[in-house]
């Protein structure tokens, strides 16, 4: 029996039954460091998460957004991060050193969950994350530790998943809504800023 939240258990049978350009959108922009910023559930399937994902890859890192366009009803094409399975993205996971994905979740207090399996760099975010004015948390709600969670699926085999929650996101843009994501909170900069410079620690030689 399908999920009523998640009826589709690959992009084939999601493809199958929703339009690309009207449904959802897939964009891309490569970048040179090794690094993928994801966001799986971007659009109306989680809002905010493909405008921070973006904003943090910057012009350095690859990005990847799945992102669902409907009037209502988005949470129709989410795809759980153990079976998200779209080829683009798959292909991005095969090359990135490491993947970072940014999720969204429904919590109304502003809270960060840290999970994955690059520890070094969950702990490095927990830091500059709470350094910012920002609290987070690592692992306790969601782990992503599985293997099989698209951001452990680098050639590194482990990397970081943000949820984000709702009560923080709304926090970083002036109206969450997707006419207005465009419009960003100085806490959006703040935020972005924070997750790059842990980025850039971790990463650097």
């Amino acid at each position: 029996m399908q999920n009523k939240m998640e009826p589709y258990a690959s992009f084939a049978a999601l493809r199958a039954n929703e339009t690309a350009g009207s449904d959802f959108r897939i964009r891309v922009r490569y970048g040179r460091s090794g690094i993928a910023v994801m966001a799986i559930h971007g659009g109306g399937i989680e809002p905010g998460t493909t405008e921070i994902a973006e904003a943090v890859s910057g012009e350095m890192h690859t990005f990847y957004s799945f992102s669902g366009l409907k009037p209502s009803g988005n949470a129709q094409l989410h795809i759980s991060s153990r079976k998200f399975d779209e080829p683009l993205g798959t292909d991005i996971t095969k090359y990135a050193r490491m993947v970072i994905t940014v999720h969204g979740c429904k919590d109304t207090k502003m809270m960060t969950y840290l999970g994955g399996r690059h520890h070094q760099l969950k702990q490095k975010i927990k830091r500059a994350l709470t350094a910012a004015g920002f609290p987070a948390i690592e692992g306790v709600r969601f782990p992503g530790i599985n293997p099989k969670n698209i951001c452990n699926k680098g050639r590194l085999g482990m990397g970081v998943q943000l949820e984000i929650s709702m009560g923080m996101r709304i926090r970083l843009f002036q109206d969450i809504k997707r006419l207005y994501r465009k419009n960003p909170t100085p806490y959006f900069i703040a935020y972005v800023q924070a997750l790059q410079k842990a980025i850039q620690q971790a990463t650097r030689p």
